[in-house]
């Protein structure tokens, strides 16, 4: 995969009416923007010092793409390549979007963090929902993918005993489901982090005060949100397995911050799961950011509550995944 260095960004279809050949076309179209030089001016600019790089990983009966950012080795350490980050803890990361998006969205918070814990992060490029991929096959990628770098920790040079997860908008919801399994299978994480998530898929995915009054935002809609959830739950498919707000939760689930930008339809999503959390007895923070919108952590040249979002979320990792 490589950076298209000169796009324009594709005009927002009709999302009540899109097709799904329109699905595809738009999503492409995005996508390149996204991942583009010009994007740079919305979506910041990587971390200096930090490695970036494409790798893919053989999973049962797909291959997947996966970003890995990468801290530079200590000046006094001659190694390099896979080896350079030893023992470094491991932060899986799950890029928003759902249907659309790309781990290259988020190289300003996953470079700051790699560069600044010091960590591995491994962001997951993961099955984007549409009618050939539910949302299921997307929870299935995350969960995949922490099993397997844990398993080959070595490999990557990662601390299996040091892990987290950190997740925005539907990467929460995917995230907030890998913390559930790895508590209920393990390896167990240290930390899971869910930004602005979107953890209800039921029936009442749209009974919240916060869709009703932020129905229509620049950076997410009503409109948005059914496709999402017409794609992702598909006639038939059990949505409770898929909702972290009414999965069964055992016990021993990672300690979790979750932010809430205050603007956004999901706040409440947010806010219910922290309390969920909390009356499950999961240590839990819920920390809410005035006047943000939805994916704010991804726009940090549009919202300067990013940088503090981003250093919460440094603080809290620290704390998390030290030795």
């Amino acid at each position: 995969m490589s950076e298209i260095t000169a796009v324009e960004r594709p005009a927002e279809p009709n999302w009540s009416a899109l097709t799904a050949e329109e699905l595809v076309a738009y999503r492409e179209a995005e996508n390149r923007f996204r991942a583009s030089d010009a994007a740079r001016a919305i979506t910041g600019e990587p971390e200096a010092g930090v490695t970036i790089e494409w790798r893919t990983l053989a999973l049962p009966g797909r291959d997947l793409p996966v970003r890995v950012y990468r801290p530079a080795p200590p000046e006094h350490d001659g190694r390099r390549g896979q080896d350079a980050g030893s023992g470094l803890p491991l932060v899986l990361h799950v890029h928003g979007g759902g249907f659309v998006g790309t781990a290259v969205q988020s190289d300003w918070v996953n470079s700051g963090l790699a560069g600044r814990l010091p960590a591995v992060v491994v962001s997951v490029e993961h099955r984007l929902v549409d009618a050939a991929n539910p949302l299921a096959a997307a929870v299935d990628d995350g969960w995949d993918v922490y099993r397997h770098i844990v398993r080959h920790a070595a490999r990557w040079g990662v601390d299996p005993a040091r892990t987290a997860v950190l997740g925005e908008s539907c990467g929460g919801l995917i995230c907030a489901l890998v913390a559930i399994r790895a508590a209920e299978a393990g390896p167990p994480l240290r930390a899971q982090v869910l930004v602005n998530p979107a953890v209800d898929v039921t029936d009442t995915m749209f009974d919240h005060d916060s869709i009703r009054e932020y129905a229509q935002t620049p950076t997410l809609a009503l409109p948005v949100l059914r496709l999402f959830r017409r794609l992702g739950v598909p006639a038939g498919t059990d949505p409770r397995p898929l909702s972290p707000l009414h999965a069964d939760t055992p016990g021993g689930l990672a300690p979790a911050l979750v932010v809430v930008p205050t603007r956004d339809p999901l706040a409440d999503h947010g806010r219910r799961y922290a309390e969920r959390l909390h009356t499950t007895g999961t240590p839990t923070r819920l920390t809410e950011y005035p006047e943000a919108g939805h994916a704010f952590l991804s726009l940090p040249g549009l919202v300067p509550q990013a940088e503090s979002a981003r250093a919460e979320i440094l603080g809290f990792l620290g704390a998390s995944l030290s030795a």
